[in-house]
């Protein structure tokens, strides 16, 4: 039988959808479980059937599902996983998110547009999670959009100590490509005792993944510049940041970010970009057509799986990610 259980009969179950499962496995792994067996199909109307195979009465659930592409289908797995198994009497639900979906969708931009961020959190507490664990969520308000515990993780710790441990830290300039992100790079900036630049940029709000100008702010001349950013999707702005860079005279610059989404024309640029590294976590699946010598993907998995124990066990998530915030 899969799982864990405890002297008093506590039990922790660990699910997963089909969207990725190799980091689920990476984390049972970690956990020294098992996944709970799974029937999951598709019928010919696109309908999606989850049964699970093992009990889940009594347990303490959690149920991973990266948002990836194909996004709304993963979204409604995971939605179905939940109500399987508050029907199935689960002491408790935990929905496990390592990428968000629709997080970008928090706020308004213009009027009649939807808060997309939010609706996916009411569609998981309704579905009967009642905590949610999310990496590297896209704003921070996310959190206060879901009606119960959410545990915030985040991926700096185990991407800073991998640039810090490939970079001379003397030539080092820690690079935030918006104002939005100012606060996280300094947090890189405190971890790795560096510099700070600001990239100001003009956005087109009508188009998406559209930047009209780029600026740098700081000085970036003969510096090793690390990029730092929350998600890559198309790689259009993250690229052109780093063409401004070299435009006013950095060495080199490496890219750091927790999701790689790498959409469309994401791996053309990647592939014809001057960056020498771009570094990512596995919180997504990398599309089999992007398969570059420059991509680094790093295990996020050890993260969730210490924060699935420290929540079992009713212990403190946050001291994992003390000074992180």
């Amino acid at each position: 039988m899969s799982g864990i259980t405890t002297s008093g009969e506590k039990k922790l179950k660990l699910f997963s959808g089909r969207a990725h499962p190799e980091l689920a496995k990476e984390v049972a792994e970690a956990l020294g479980t098992e996944l709970v067996p799974t029937k999951a199909l598709d019928f010919a109307n696109g309908e999606i059937y989850v049964r699970f195979l093992d009990s889940a009465r009594g347990a303490d659930c959690f149920v991973m599902q990266s948002h990836t592409a194909p996004i709304n289908q993963w979204i409604m797995e995971q939605l179905i996983m939940i109500d399987a198994l508050k029907r199935a009497s689960a002491k408790s639900i935990t929905a496990i998110l390592p990428f968000y979906g629709y997080a970008r969708q928090d706020k308004k931009h213009l009027g009649r547009e939807p808060i997309s961020a939010r609706l996916v959190a009411d569609l998981l507490r309704q579905a009967g999670a009642d905590r949610l664990m999310a990496v590297d969520l896209h704003t921070a308000q996310i959190q206060g959009f879901f009606d119960g515990p959410v545990d915030h993780l985040f991926a700096l710790p185990l991407l800073a100590d991998y640039i810090g441990g490939k970079v001379d830290r003397d030539k080092l300039t820690v690079v935030s490509p918006d104002a939005g992100r100012v606060k996280v790079a300094d947090q890189w900036c405190d971890r790795l005792d560096a510099p700070l630049a600001i990239i100001h940029k003009r956005r087109d709000i009508t188009q998406a993944n559209t930047i009209l100008s780029a600026d740098v702010v700081g000085d970036v001349k003969g510096r090793v510049c690390v990029l730092v950013d929350d998600m890559i999707d198309t790689a259009g702005t993250i690229c052109a940041a780093a063409d401004a860079l070299f435009d006013n005279g950095a060495a080199d610059v490496v890219v750091a970010a927790t999701h790689g989404v790498l959409s469309g024309p994401a791996a053309d640029r990647l592939k014809n970009s001057r960056v020498s590294e771009f570094v990512f976590t596995n919180t997504l699946p990398t599309p089999a057509s992007i398969q570059l010598d420059k991509i680094t993907t790093l295990s996020i998995a050890p993260s969730i799986a210490a924060a699935i124990r420290e929540v079992f066990e009713e212990g403190s998530v946050t001291s994992l990610f003390e000074g992180v915030h």
